[in-house]
């Protein structure tokens, strides 16, 4: 059982498809020996507050308890990683000090806020800086993309805020939206997009990848106004190897954000989640999901702008717990191939399946290195793979294609 296995012996065990972010620099072959010595994550006290829930449930299907003390170790992860202190240079990610009233400056100021927190978190955490690339469009509207490549705990970590205001024809803005709406006139249709995303990819398997993004759509009018507007997002675990105590704690900490604004969000934003991120030709799901929406304007913009912040702002304690107490555990050769076998399903679901994925590539001036920022820097395909019977591996797979209650519904 080896703690660390160096970049050279991975190589060694058997070929994986390697890709390489534009302007990083190349892969050590030095073992990596992870620090936890810098950095003090700020966060939101609604998202702190969240990290607690889940006491005292028990899952219909998987019988798992999260216990008072699976709690505390959830807060004793989070407090270890709030002593950590921040690098001031991420401060560059914040907005101006403005209050602006109109909603697409208010999100794009929350997204900007948002990455700065996780990006800042996450460097303490990996112990190595992440490459920070601003950005202007030539139609209107900015940007911000943050990469971690080869890190201590992270593989490859991605964290990208967009901006966009331009225009599409009619054809390609229904595309935009799962139900159907109604325009005025012929198009093209200026448009506006504010949106946050990001991929994690830990070195450990038995570190989860995670997936999160949130958004805000307008299309509008020649003066400007909204003539359609709606929000989307979620946010997504996908487990190499599955501990059932972090399944139920991600779920629980993405329910009480859910529960604190409408009771009917978890059971069917989790529902959507599992529809979702499906592979039609595996006959299996990406991860053991979490929650997803898009096209929500059922209720007024106020309270889903209030709903999606305090999901946002739940993403560092749902999944930084999992990763404080998973990044130091031992690991075989074939467990880590096991890892490059499930990344490779997750390719295949970003260039095959995913709505955000195609539009980005059909938008305006594609930003190529930025939408594929969530593949994995390495990945493996073995021809008529199949897992040991009755291992680890093979329950997975049992899960993936039968999706559980990881906490009531109701």
């Amino acid at each position: 059982m080896l703690r660390y296995l160096s970049r050279a012996t991975l190589r060694n065990v058997k070929p994986t498809v390697h890709w390489r972010q534009t302007g990083m620099r190349e892969i050590s072959t030095t073992t990596r020996k992870p620090t936890l010595t810098r950095g003090h994550p700020v966060l939101y006290s609604s998202a702190l507050l969240a990290i607690g829930i889940g006491a005292g449930y028990y899952t219909t299907q998987t019988k798992v308890k999260v216990t008072c003390e699976a709690q505390t170790e959830a807060q004793r992860y989070m407090k270890e990683a709030e002593k950590m202190e921040k690098d001031k240079r991420y401060e560059v990610l914040l907005p101006a000090d403005t209050e602006p009233t109109a909603m697409s400056q208010r999100m794009a100021n929350y997204v900007k806020k948002l990455q700065y927190e996780i990006v800042s978190t996450l460097a303490a955490i990996d112990g190595k800086e992440f490459v920070v690339n601003q950005y202007q469009r030539a139609g209107g509207g900015e940007g911000a993309v943050c990469v971690l490549q080869d890190g201590n705990v992270f593989e490859k970590a991605g964290v990208n805020v967009s901006v966009m205001s331009n225009k599409l024809p009619k054809a390609a803005v229904k595309q935009m939206r799962e139900k159907p709406m109604e325009l005025q006139g012929e198009g093209p249709y200026p448009f506006f997009v504010a949106s946050i995303s990001l991929v994690l990819h830990p070195h450990n398997p038995m570190v989860p990848t995670v997936h999160m993004n949130y958004r805000y759509f307008e299309i509008q009018d020649e003066d400007g106004k909204p003539q359609a507007w709606w929000f989307g997002g979620g946010s997504d675990l996908t487990p190499s190897y599955l501990f059932e105590e972090d399944a139920v704690h991600f779920h629980s900490t993405l329910k009480q954000a859910c529960q604190n604004h409408d009771p009917e969000f978890y059971p069917e934003f989790k529902k959507w989640c599992d529809r979702y991120f499906y592979l039609t030709h595996r006959g299996e799901a990406r991860g053991i999901g979490g929650v997803f929406f898009d096209d929500l304007d059922t209720h007024h913009p106020e309270q889903i702008f209030k709903f999606v912040r305090e999901c946002g702002d739940a993403f560092l304690p749902s999944y930084v717990p999992i990763v404080m107490k998973r990044k130091d555990h031992t690991f075989t050769p074939q467990q880590k191939e096991w890892q490059q076998i499930r990344r490779g399903r997750y390719v295949e679901f970003n260039l095959v399946h995913d709505r955000g994925t195609k539009f980005g590539l059909r938008g305006p001036g594609p930003k190529i290195e930025n939408i594929l920022m969530s593949l994995p820097l390495t990945a493996r395909w073995e021809y008529c793979h199949s897992p040991e019977e009755g291992g680890e591996e093979e329950k997975l797979l049992e899960i993936l294609k039968h999706p559980k209650e990881w906490v009531p519904l109701n």
